[in-house]
């Protein structure tokens, strides 16, 4: 049955020169087998593995398997021994009938690669069937006038097997009138002939009868038998003849039961009932004594059963004509059956694979046969596929078809796909038969996850609370199953000196982050360190992306005054001379704010003073200043409480107290009275160091410089003017104050020492030193103190 390969013309064309050679390379490879029939279920055939020079592991690895044709299947492999064998009982009559040799024909199919190699299996025929009669009783009219030797033959006997084990000979009952003669049809088939040794004689014996033997040639031979009864008649010389020795006539399978066939005729020259014809077929064939039937009166073969094409096609049959005197005629029909498309092509799967991988090229999908027991055009085959599918047919041997991806598939872009595998014959009318199949394609790890955005920003609120969730992060996997399954982790940070582990946590299966530790913005102001995402393919995939954990400034920090310091040590003394403007610039409180932002901005307010009004604070710089002039009648003695608060919500504020003394004069030495207790202040050992040797020179420079303004004021006789003042016992304090009104930082040069006491450390601030510009007493008193002031070295 010739086979051709459907494609549009957008499709693939396959050569035929490249068929032709698979064909020749798979008849090349045939293996031939014979078996007796009958034999049970599982017996030895061969060794397959042997007979195809392959290896027991190969026959496992390369998936072999055993294709019959239709979905019957005769034949079993198995894997571990190699061998072939029979999966059933096989009876030669049902499967071949009268066909002699019986060859089964099978594919071995080889997968990884592909590989058909035809194999034949001859099932060879045993006596399982004994000869057989028709008609237990053969009737036979034999006029009184016939010669001697003249021969009669007799119906054939039937037998299922074929070669030696069908019919061989026949036998018959010894008599003194016949003897019997076995002769071959053209068929090969054995007739058994009755001769005429001995005149008969109706009067004396007007009947003869004698047991028919047909007997086989098995081992030992079975046997059936017949009657033969035998009537004398009186004599009858013409004998019925035929129109036609030979009657020819097609008939097509679809014909209807009771169809006519056609009809013989014959005539007789005698009268009377020698010259009535009766017809019959003569020595018929099992086929067709089913298939058809003969009317013994009229001649006509008419159909007894739906002619089938497939199975038998043509049909040879002799009808003989007797007459009513013993004598008869012969002629022989020929009946052909005609073909008609009534068989639709049929498909058979040998082997699906429903789950294709992705990116794996050539996979194969599907190996099928397809059949058509049609003929001519009516058993030409054309098979075809959609258009536009990544999936390739290609023909390999004896009407077997591979179905094979055309290039590696892709599940991301498509995961399913619904093939319809089309085989149409060329008869008319075409019929059709489609076969569909569903084609999944499996998930390879070949995409990695993909984060959302390859960098994250996030906002915590410092002073947060432990594990709290401070965002997510979300990455996805175009695969799927365990392959899109994503799994996130922190990766290590670039400082290894980040403690990020017990910063930060990340939920490993949705990507939540979340701060493990209350953050202090004081401290950290930002975070910023890698996330990964992992599926859980094979190998695994991942990818990474950025976070920056930005720590949000909270108003947790309340102002630090720098100055004046609140150390708990005796506090500086302000020395303001009474002669000083309004806005004169008494002092400046410097304070910060740990926290940043408007948490951060700070403003100064005058909670209390001795003396309201006298003094103001600005409101940005902390600049204590005054605020009118000042007269006799103030006190001389004032405290100042100065309130710092920054802009945070809620507000935070500190406060500092400035005591401020009003003198007259600047040369006075002023001691601070102590308000406060000495409380020994802890300091850096470093600090304590610098401050200690700082404050040794600072100490020794000052004592010179008064030593020597002492000496210079004793020669002169002059004293000093500090009858107006008590200066309290304690830690000594001098400020060199300018009384011209114009503030301490407008002047040219000011020195100031505070030395602290009660506590493990000096503090001291120097600033340039100055001189008083004291009212002028005298052009020789002014000359005097320029002389002092180019002594110090002073600009």
């Amino acid at each position: 049955m010739e086979t051709q390969l459907l494609k549009s013309p957008q499709k693939r064309q396959v050569s035929a020169i490249i068929i032709l050679l698979l064909l020749w390379e798979a008849g090349a490879a045939t293996v031939k087998y014979s078996v007796l029939e009958e034999r049970e279920s599982g017996s030895f055939v061969a060794n397959l593995a042997k007979d195809l020079g392959l290896h027991l592991g190969e026959l496992t690895s390369r998936g072999a398997r055993i294709l019959s044709k239709g979905n019957k299947q005769l034949l079993q492999l198995d894997q571990k021994s190699g061998n072939l064998l029979l999966k059933e009982k096989l009876d030669r009559e049902e499967l071949c009938g009268d066909a002699d040799p019986c060859i089964l024909h099978f594919q071995v199919l080889l997968k990884n690669p592909v590989q058909f190699i035809q194999g034949e299996l001859q099932l060879r025929d045993v006596n399982d069937h004994a000869p057989e009669f028709l008609e237990k009783k053969i009737l036979l009219k034999i006029s009184e006038s016939s010669h001697l030797g003249t021969a009669f033959p007799l119906e054939i006997a039937q037998d299922l097997d074929v070669g030696s084990n069908t019919v061989q000979k026949y036998t018959i009952t010894t008599n003194s009138h016949f003897h019997l003669v076995t002769r071959n049809h053209s068929d090969g088939r054995k007739y058994p002939e009755l001769v005429l040794d001995k005149g008969l004689d109706r009067e004396e014996q007007p009947e003869v009868r004698l047991i028919l033997t047909a007997l086989d040639g098995g081992s030992p031979p079975r046997t059936g038998t017949a009657e033969v009864l035998i009537t004398v008649l009186d004599i009858n010389d013409n004998a019925p003849e035929f129109a036609q020795l030979l009657y020819e006539v097609q008939v097509s399978e679809n014909s209807p039961i009771g169809a006519l066939v056609l009809a013989v005729s014959a005539r007789d020259l005698d009268a009377g009932t020698h010259g009535e014809l009766s017809y019959s077929f003569f020595q018929p064939s099992n086929q067709v004594i089913q298939v058809f039937e003969i009317n013994a009166v009229t001649g006509e073969i008419r159909l007894k059963r739906m002619l089938d094409f497939e199975e038998i096609q043509s049909y040879h049959m002799e009808i003989e004509a007797s007459d009513g005197g013993g004598l008869s005629g012969k002629c022989t029909v020929v009946i052909e059956v005609v073909d008609v498309n009534d068989n639709a092509p049929e498909l058979t799967m040998s082997l699906l694979s429903n789950d294709i991988p992705e990116n794996t090229p050539d996979s194969v999908v599907a190996i099928f046969g397809i059949s058509d027991p049609d003929s001519g055009d009516n058993g030409k085959m054309m098979c075809s596929i959609q258009d536009h599918l990544p999936f390739l047919l290609k023909p390999t041997v004896q009407n077997f078809y591979t179905l094979v991806t055309e290039g590696p598939l892709d599940r991301e872009s498509r995961a399913e796909y619904n093939i319809t595998i089309t085989v149409t014959d060329l008869g008319t009318p075409r019929l059709t038969t489609q076969h569909n199949i569903t084609v999944l394609v499996s998930d390879v790890n070949d995409n990695a996850p993909a984060f959302t955005q390859t960098s994250y920003t996030l906002f915590v609120r410092e002073n947060n609370s432990p594990a709290l969730h401070i965002g997510s992060v979300s990455a996805t996997d175009a695969d799927a199953g365990a392959n899109a399954q994503v799994t996130y982790s922190l990766l290590p940070p670039q400082d290894p000196q980040l403690p990020l582990a017990s910063l930060v946590s990340i939920n490993a299966d949705n990507g939540q982050l979340f701060a493990l530790r209350a953050l202090d913005y004081e401290a950290l102001q930002a975070l910023e360190f890698r996330v990964g995402a992992t599926d859980r393919g094979s190998p695994a995939l991942s990818s990474q992306a950025l976070v920056r954990v930005l720590v949000l400034d909270a108003n947790d920090n309340s102002p630090f005054v720098l100055y004046p310091l609140q150390n708990g040590s005796a506090p500086c003394t302000e020395l303001v001379p009474r002669a000083a403007e309004p806005g004169y610039l008494v002092s400046k409180v410097v304070a910060v704010d740990g926290d940043s932002g408007q948490n951060a901005w700070l403003s100064y307010q005058l909670l209390k003073a001795t003396e309201p009004g006298l003094f103001g604070v600005w409101a940005h710089n902390g600049e204590v200043r005054t605020a009118r002039l000042l007269s006799e009648r103030d006190a001389a003695k004032h405290r100042l409480v100065v309130q710092v608060r920054d802009n945070g919500e809620p507000p935070l504020s500190a406060s500092v107290t400035l005591h401020v003394l009003l003198v007259d004069g600047f040369s006075q030495p002023y001691l601070p009275l102590p308000e406060a207790a000495s409380e020994p202040a802890q300091a850096d050992p470093l600090t304590v160091y610098l401050v200690v040797a700082l404050a040794s020179v600072s100490s020794l420079f000052l004592f010179s410089v008064l030593a020597f303004i002492a000496v210079r004021l004793c020669r002169r006789g002059r004293a000093a003017p500090f009858d107006g003042y008590s200066v309290p016992e304690g830690h000594f304090s001098g400020h060199l104050v300018d009384v011209s009104g114009t503030g301490t930082l407008s002047q040219s040069y000011q020195y100031e020492v505070c030395l602290m006491g009660g506590s493990s450390s000096n503090e001291f601030k120097f600033l340039k030193p100055i001189l008083p510009n004291l009212p002028p007493q005298g052009a020789k008193e002014l000359e005097e103190n320029n002389t002092l002031r180019n002594s110090f070295g002073f600009n």
